[in-house]
C-alpha cells in the first residue's frame, strides 16, 4: 500500500458557515502546495487525518474538513440546515476563506456524491476530482444496501442490523431507523445508532475488521453517522431527482477525473462506477480487483495515491 505519512496539520482552525453551524477543518502538507480537499464520508462520518495520507506532503496543500453535525463541526448530530445543498456551499466558503482559487477535490462512498454535486455546481473551482466508492444515492443503490441485495451475501449481520425494527416495520427499514434516530426515546437512539453504524462497518472491507466495529459503535461517533445518513436517505439526498448526479455528468466535461471502485464493494456496487464512467469521458475507471468498500484496502489506497501523484506532476 503506497501513502504518504499525514505529519502534522499547519493550520487548524473553525469557521461559521450559518447561524447555527461551525465546521472544524485543518490543513497538512505545504502552504504553498497544490491545493486539495478531501470530502469525507458517511454522510456524518468526520475527516480522520489518515486521509491526508493520499497526498504528497511536498507536492500538496491538503485541507480537511467536518461536515455539518459531525466530527468537531457544532452542533453535533445536528440535521436542522443539513442538506446536500449546504455542504456544497460550505465547501466554496471554505475556498474563498483559505484564499483558493481552484483545487483538486477527492473523496469517497458518500464523499464522492459530494465531490461531484460540487463539482457539477462549481465547475470553474475544480482543478481535478477523484472519486471512489461511487455512490449517487439513488433509490436502487439505497433499497440494495438497506433492503433487499446485501442481506443475501451477509445474512448473519443483517439479522444483528435488523433486530431493533419490529416485523411489521421491515418492509421500509430507512425509514423505521429514521424514525428511532430522530425521536425522544434517548435508548432506543442509541441502541438504534449502534446497530446502523455496525452494520456499514462490518461490510465496508473485502476482509472483516473487528476494530473498525468497536470504532464505529462509539456512542458519538454512532448517533452523528445514524442520524445525520438516515436524514439523507429518507430525502433522498436533497436531489431534484433520482439519477441527478448520473444526469448532469455532462456538466464535468472539461474536469480530469480518476474513479477508483473496489469490485467487490458491498456497499455501493461497481455498477455505478461504470455507469459514471460511461458518462463522464473526461475520466479513467481503475476496478479493484481485491477489494471492498474501504479507501485504507491496499490496492484502493495505492490507485488513490497514484493518481494524486499524477495529478501533481
Amino acid at each position: 500500500m503506497s501513502v504518504y505519512p499525514a505529519g502534522k496539520p499547519f493550520n487548524v482552525g473553525t469557521l461559521p458557515v450559518s447561524s447555527l453551524h461551525t465546521l472544524a477543518f485543518s490543513e497538512y502538507g505545504n502552504p504553498k502546495g497544490k491545493p486539495a480537499v478531501y470530502l469525507h464520508g458517511g454522510p456524518g462520518a468526520g475527516s480522520s487525518p489518515s486521509m491526508a495520507e493520499f497526498f504528497n506532503p511536498q507536492r500538496y496543500r491538503i485541507v480537511l474538513f467536518d461536515q455539518r453535525g459531525c466530527g468537531h463541526s457544532t452542533p453535533h448530530a445536528e440535521l436542522r440546515e443539513n442538506t446536500t445543498w449546504d455542504l456544497v456551499a460550505d465547501i466554496e466558503i471554505l475556498r474563498h476563506y483559505l484564499k483558493i482559487d481552484k483545487w483538486l477535490v477527492c473523496g469517497g462512498s458518500w464523499g464522492s456524491s459530494l465531490a461531484l454535486a460540487y463539482a457539477q455546481t462549481h465547475p470553474r473551482a475544480v482543478s481535478e476530482i477523484i472519486v471512489r466508492g461511487i455512490f449517487t444515492l439513488r433509490r436502487r443503490e439505497l433499497l440494495w444496501f438497506y433492503q433487499e441485495g446485501a442481506n443475501w451475501l451477509f445474512p448473519d449481520l443483517w439479522e444483528e442490523f435488523i433486530a431493533p425494527i419490529p416485523p411489521a416495520e421491515r418492509g421500509d427499514i430507512i425509514s423505521a431507523y429514521h424514525r428511532r434516530l430522530t425521536g425522544d426515546d434517548e435508548k432506543i437512539k442509541i441502541v438504534c445508532a449502534r446497530a446502523w453504524s455496525r452494520w456499514e462497518a462490518a461490510t465496508l472491507s473485502f476482509s472483516p475488521n473487528p476494530t473498525r466495529v468497536e470504532d464505529f459503535s462509539d456512542t458519538d461517533f454512532a448517533l452523528a453517522f445514524a442520524r445525520i445518513e438516515s436524514h439523507y436517505f429518507v430525502n433522498a439526498g436533497f436531489f431534484s431527482h433520482d439519477g441527478q448526479l448520473l444526469d448532469n455528468a455532462y456538466k464535468l466535461a472539461t474536469i480530469p477525473g480518476v474513479i477508483v471502485q473496489g469490485r467487490y464493494d458491498v456497499i455501493t456496487p461497481a455498477k455505478t462506477a461504470w455507469e459514471l464512467s460511461r458518462r463522464w469521458s473526461q475520466a479513467k475507471l481503475i476496478l479493484v480487483n481485491d477489494a471492498g468498500h474501504a479507501a485504507n484496502e491496499p490496492g484502493i489506497a495505492t490507485a488513490i495515491t497514484e493518481a494524486t501523484d499524477n495529478f501533481c506532476r
